[in-house]
């Protein structure tokens, strides 16, 4: 099969360039980095029920994951320290792997209704001493593992993302009809005769239902 690559002519490829069209950031956004967790910070992850973890493998390969529990699931240990539990998943562990090979990662924190964002920047580690993991226990069962952060930048990001999205208004929302079901994607994704949509399904509510945790 013969594909057509779309073409780009006009490639920023400098910072010069970059600052030629976006300017300087402001004293405020210039100046906004904190090297470790203060009461704000503190406070934001406490009630904080999902993050988005980035991370890349050795090759610079990138990968973005969805972490989600009750709020204040993410431990912190001290102003410079956090843990995140790693819970049962479909066992690719695509972050993990990368962290194995390339430490760095960033971290961006969510709370529903509010616009602001909270963001962290650090080299993570894996671990599975029990005295930690058990702080991290939720419906009686202790994470197998847990991701440490150092930390090394943390920062505020603004609400633009979000007025722009309206992701907090349910008023912005799609029907949910009007979208494909997870079982359907799946099922054309893997194009495997026996998993049809129904057998997809069955799986991914013994999943949702009984291996959360």
């Amino acid at each position: 099969m013969n594909l057509t690559k779309p073409e780009f002519k006009e490639i920023v490829s400098n910072e010069h360039e970059l600052r030629s069209f976006l300017g300087e950031p402001s004293l405020l956004a210039g100046n906004k980095v904190i090297t470790k967790l203060d009461s704000h910070c503190k406070t934001i992850i406490q009630h904080s029920p999902f993050l988005v973890i980035s991370t890349s493998n050795s090759d610079g390969t990138c990968d973005a994951s969805p972490r989600g529990d009750a709020p204040g699931f993410v431990y912190i240990v001290d102003e410079h320290h956090v843990i995140i539990p790693e819970r049962p998943g479909n066992k690719r562990a695509d972050s993990i792997h990368n962290i194995l090979t390339n430490p760095h990662v960033g971290l961006i924190f969510m709370i529903p209704g509010m616009e602001e964002t909270l963001r962290i920047n650090g080299r993570a580690f894996i671990i599975r001493d029990q005295h930690w993991l058990e702080k991290m226990s939720a419906q009686h069962k202790v994470p197998h593992l847990g991701i440490v952060v150092e930390i090394e930048e943390i920062f505020m990001h603004c609400a633009k993302a979000f007025k722009r999205s309206h992701l907090w208004n349910p008023d912005s929302w799609p029907k949910r009809q009007d979208l494909p079901s997870m079982a359907e994607v799946l099922k054309d994704h893997v194009k495997k005769e026996e998993l049809t949509v129904e057998t997809i399904n069955d799986t991914l509510k013994e999943s949702y239902s009984k291996r959360l945790y």
